[in-house]
């Protein structure tokens, strides 16, 4: 995916965010439910986190340079970090509107407008929030899934949002209304949690997932049987990219050029199954003990032999 591509799907989902933020105020205003009024705040969220990631990717599309050796693709999971906190601080309002309605519970008006607005609202989302995650899983990008993942959840939200106001509706139980409120205030709490504990893993290295791991070691095992061995294979994730770390040992009687030959052989078998992976490999004879000492992140120093 171009940035550019990108850039245009963040920017629909910033206009789908501001449509509906407008079309859910509006069922909140003419039904006064605070049901409704709780899945509005969630898609204001949507518009703020989308304008986050607007920003986070410009960053993360920033080539390397001498301060940033490695890329800014890191940027990335600031956005999810600052989209999560963002659902669980929309989720405490929440709290605090719903908890004095249902203390003190109200009646709501013009349920039928209301809710066809909202669901109308919800439509959009749905769209908007099934290309943004197909996008992001295609391309491996946090900051379209997070935001993906997001606007669906919303849309589950507004379908039990306007099931229970219907409800509300049709069993006069007014105390229903503030009590979808809460239920919706959870559900956004856990999305949130979700979003923080992977925007977490993504600024601690988090290695790539299994399914890749197995990659890595299917590219490396043919090799393996032509006498090459491997070790010291490190991983770590950083928004799109991801950076493979590897230590190749080879019989001490090889040319350098037949090493380097080899090596580049194996680079380039990793870079056809893994073609968003930056790969470093390290050149290793295999009967040198000193070799078996380099296998952890701080080397234990050997003497010479």
């Amino acid at each position: 995916m171009t940035d550019a591509r990108l850039f245009r799907l963040l920017w629909l989902s910033i206009a789908a965010a501001a449509a509906t933020i407008s079309l859910k105020v509006l069922a909140w205003s003419v039904t006064g439910s605070v049901g409704l009024l709780s899945d509005a705040a969630e898609s204001a969220v949507n518009l703020v986190a989308a304008v986050v990631a607007l920003l986070a990717l410009r960053w993360a599309a920033k080539p390397a340079d001498q301060e940033h050796a490695y890329g800014h693709a890191k940027a990335e999971y600031f956005s999810a970090g600052v989209e999560g906190s963002l659902i669980v601080v929309a989720a405490l309002a929440i709290v605090a509107t719903a908890v004095p309605r249902l203390i003190d519970p109200a009646p709501i008006d013009d349920v039928g407008v209301g809710l066809a607005v909202s669901a109308g609202a919800s439509l959009i989302n749905l769209g908007v929030g099934l290309v943004l995650l197909r996008a992001g899983r295609r391309h491996r990008s946090i900051t379209l899934e997070a935001d993906g993942r997001h606007l669906v959840t919303d849309v589950w939200t507004s379908a039990g949002v306007i099931a229970g106001v219907a409800a509300v509706a049709l069993t006069d139980w007014q105390r229903l209304d503030p009590i979808i409120a809460l239920a919706v205030a959870a559900n956004i709490i856990f999305t949130g949690s979700s979003l923080l504990r992977r925007s977490v893993g993504g600024l601690m290295d988090r290695a790539l997932a299994p399914e890749e791991l197995q990659r890595i070691h299917d590219v490396l095992a043919p090799f393996e049987r032509e006498g090459i061995r491997f070790h010291a294979l490190r991983t770590r994730q950083a928004g799109r990219r991801a950076f493979i770390s590897v230590h190749v040992l080879v019989p001490r009687a090889w040319t350098v050029q037949h090493g380097h030959d080899e090596v580049e052989r194996v680079e380039a078998a990793l870079r056809e199954a893994l073609p968003y992976a930056t790969v470093f490999t390290h050149l290793e004879p295999l009967e040198d003990p000193r070799s078996y000492d380099d296998t952890q992140l701080d080397r234990r120093e050997a003497p010479a032999g």
